[in-house]
């Protein structure tokens, strides 16, 4: 089994007063509720796609984290992943690290970097039965306005017209899920349970936006 996960961002205390407000006491009790929850779901033989920011840790904490977690792990570096400029980590718990990455996942391609890429490569690419056969998953923009303007990016793309000729009219499939730990509850989820996750995730906020409209009248 693959999964994917983004901004864990283990031993950054501030996040628990600021940014996220995770809201844990300290981040002793953010790594233990972690790593608990990771490890609940992962075994040892999966395979664990960390899109970015998983450690603000020094080398040796981090070396005892990745010691802990399950899984074989592949790591997107992030902008947030201080330890991977320390040779003292122990990089040979990972498979790769990489900037960026595509691959394939159950015949989807996927676009992988810890940053939002609004123009992604197979971005038109569509199935015989006109599903999307690309996804572009990310990190880096947490819960923030940032995921709120890719967001509205999504819906207008989503929402033009293409006029080819001698075709019907097509709408541009877009397809970028923020696999921010928080959405899952800090459990790495495989690509279909992100895709899930994503759809109900923005039903929500949709449905929110609408009752707060409607009690504005």
């Amino acid at each position: 089994m693959r999964y994917y996960i983004a901004d864990c961002h283990f031993f950054h205390d501030a996040l628990n007063r600021r940014m996220d407000n995770r809201g844990f006491e300290n981040a002793e009790a953010m790594n233990a509720y972690m790593l608990k929850r990771w490890n609940g779901k992962v075994r040892k033989k999966d395979e664990v796609v960390i899109l970015g920011d998983l450690s603000w840790g020094k080398p040796e904490e981090t070396n005892d984290l990745l010691e802990k977690l399950h899984g074989r792990l592949y790591l997107i570096q992030g902008n947030h992943d201080p330890f991977l400029k320390d040779k003292k980590y122990n990089a040979g718990r990972f498979e790769w690290i990489k900037p960026y990455e595509e691959l394939r996942d159950n015949r989807r391609k996927l676009v992988l970097c810890h940053y939002p890429i609004l123009c992604y490569n197979g971005q038109y690419r569509l199935d015989e039965q006109g599903n999307p056969r690309s996804y572009m998953l990310h990190g880096h923009v947490h819960d923030t306005h940032d995921q709120r303007l890719i967001q509205q990016f999504q819906e207008i793309t989503r929402s033009t017209v293409l006029h080819y000729p001698d075709e019907e009219e097509r709408r541009i499939p877009c397809n970028l899920i923020n696999c921010f730990c928080m959405y899952s509850d800090y459990v790495p989820l495989t690509l279909d349970e992100w895709i899930d996750n994503d759809y109900r995730r923005r039903l929500g906020r949709a449905q929110g936006d609408t009752d707060s409209n409607r009690s504005r009248f």
